[in-house]
């Protein structure tokens, strides 16, 4: 079986793009770890697979796979590497977008200079939502790990994600902690986890490791994430500056129910056919 793709990034979290809507195919877990391994494969944090619309007045259904073979429901880089690819390869003329995850409804947008901002939706604090396994909904949790407790915050953009302050991410252990955040017990489904450090009310830098992946360059629900959470605890203002290690996302939060966006590039990188 021979499948055409194109590999892309968002500041560096790069994915490969395969559009089911102009060839069948039907992709196991293993076929999924090799095409995304960095050695024997095509390289990848994640796989996006373009489908047709589920319903009227959506535009296109979204599927996402880690690198581990696993699918899981929502990635903010991803959203806006999709939104290009579909207007660029002329499967879509439009600019705003309504697009079917399996979290829900996104609405990206394409801007005039290129650049993609997506509306993520609200955030979720409901433990159930999450999901994390504690009884009532509060703005930090304690977490022990090794006989050390964290405070963290817990929020789903789509996906879990917790988020621990720290005062420097360059000196944040962050492959060996992350790691043991990401598969801690109170989160059933695992949970990516966010380093953020506060410059100023205005300003942060992150780190995310992700589940089912390990470190990326950038994360966009892990941006969200990290923002929606300064904010709730009075940190941070409503519009924020995400320095990540491969660059920089814009996220506005408007508070209580109100949608998070997010704003950010788009690379191509290459494009070609692979064997399977």
């Amino acid at each position: 079986m021979k499948i055409h793709f194109t590999k892309m990034h968002g500041l560096g979290n790069d994915f490969i793009m395969i559009d089911t809507t102009t060839q069948s195919l039907s992709l196991t877990s293993e076929q999924l770890r090799w095409m995304a391994d960095r050695h024997l494969g095509i390289g990848c944090d994640q796989i996006l697979l373009v489908e047709n619309s589920p319903a009227p007045n959506i535009d296109f259904g979204y599927r996402i796979f880690n690198a581990d073979g696993q699918e899981v429901s929502q990635c903010g880089n991803g959203a806006r590497c999709f939104a290009r690819f579909v207007r660029d390869k002329g499967l879509t003329s439009k600019n705003q977008l309504v697009v079917h995850t399996a979290s829900g409804l996104i609405y990206p947008h394409i801007e005039p200079d290129g650049q993609v901002t997506v509306n993520m939706g609200p955030p979720r604090f409901n433990p159930l939502e999450i999901p994390l396994l504690v009884k009532d909904r509060a703005p930090e949790y304690m977490l022990e790990i090794d006989n050390i407790s964290y405070r963290i915050g817990a929020v789903s953009m789509g996906n879990p994600h917790a988020v621990l302050q720290v005062d420097s991410v360059t000196q944040t252990p962050v492959n060996t902690l992350g790691p043991r955040l990401e598969s801690h017990p109170l989160f059933p489904q695992r949970v990516n986890a966010g380093f953020m450090q506060i410059l100023n009310r205005s300003a942060i830098k992150l780190r995310v490791y992700e589940r089912g992946v390990g470190e990326t360059l950038a994360c966009g629900t892990g941006a969200c994430a990290a923002v929606v959470l300064g904010i709730l605890w009075e940190k941070l203002n409503s519009t924020v500056q995400v320095h990540l290690p491969g660059g920089q996302l814009s996220i506005h939060w408007a508070g209580n129910s109100h949608p998070v966006f997010m704003t950010g590039p788009v690379t191509y990188v290459f494009e070609g056919h692979l064997e399977l």
